[in-house]
């Protein structure tokens, strides 16, 4: 088993392991990374805004708590605060970009979960030691070392040469719905809302207002995600999700797609442990 199998073996510093990306898939893959011995810091970008937000860590950047499944994360502005929280095999959020953080130090295992589904895909070959790109526009071999399938009914499949699914918008059905839970931006502005995540809400309800126009609940449910209040979106982003099954509803602790992608990038780190094996050691994040 490889270094980067172990990181908390044979060596001084935890593995760095850099997620792009705040939502609900970026923190549960950061929670499994956490529990294995690595340092973790999740990159914020601001597209897509994330909505499940009791199921993630974004709200670290806003200096609000954040934990999920009983992991705390928190926040780090500096290159300095990073290096303190890694240096813990912390989990750390920041709006530092992954240039600020190469210069940090070696990144041992680079995932990219932002979900980004219909903007360019960048090469991340080369940035790290492995590079894992999540979901539609990542291809293994290509831009990415490995790409991990997240389309509904395919998720957790390890990609080893060739694309995964293009997007195809069709969402998976949550209790009697699918789509139609979700409640899109038309026009680009600042989204504004008091609701709190886990609300109790009825068809029809007033959930906030982007600009001047008044955004309603579509059906009775319980409000899973929204957007941060004050946020600034663009068209055609989810503003929020109902969760339609009463008492079944949940929209706290791990996303069950989410934990089934985050096994995935356990899984995939044995794919190339021969590989990594071979590689000689990078310096340590933390001398």
């Amino acid at each position: 088993m490889s270094e980067l199998q172990q990181p908390g073996r044979g060596r001084m510093n935890p593995a760095f392991a850099t997620i792009l990306g705040t939502n609900e898939i970026a923190s549960a893959v950061a929670i499994e990374l956490h529990r294995a011995g690595y340092g973790v810091v999740l990159s914020h970008d601001p597209m897509p805004p994330v909505i499940r937000r009791k199921m993630a860590f974004h709200d670290a950047l806003f200096e609000d708590s954040a934990s999920v499944d009983g992991v705390r994360a928190e926040r780090a502005d500096t290159g300095v605060g990073v290096r303190a929280g890694l240096a813990r095999n912390g989990v750390m959020v920041t709006n530092l970009g992954l240039l600020d953080l190469i210069v940090l130090g070696s990144i041992d295992l680079l995932v990219d979960a932002r979900m980004n589904k219909y903007q360019v895909t960048p090469d991340l070959r080369r940035l790290a030691r492995l590079t894992i790109g999540l979901g539609p526009g990542f291809s293994g071999g290509t831009n990415c070392d490995l790409a991990i399938e997240t389309r509904p009914g395919k998720e957790g499949q390890i990609i080893q040469h060739g694309p995964t699914d293009a997007p195809d918008g069709v969402a998976r059905p949550l209790g009697a719905v699918a789509a139609e839970r979700f409640v899109h931006s038309q026009v680009p502005g600042r989204w504004h809302s008091a609701i709190e995540i886990g609300t109790r809400v009825f068809k029809d309800f007033h959930i906030g207002y982007l600009g001047n126009d008044p955004i309603r609940a579509p059906f009775d449910g319980v409000v899973r995600g929204v957007v941060r209040d004050g946020t600034e979106v663009p068209a055609g982003v989810k503003l929020l999700e109902i969760d339609p099954r009463g008492r079944g509803a949940d929209w706290t602790g791990l996303d069950a797609r989410a934990l089934v992608i985050a096994k995935a990038v356990s899984r995939a780190l044995t794919f190339r442990g021969a590989r990594l094996a071979e590689t000689p050691p990078h310096p340590h994040l933390v001398k």
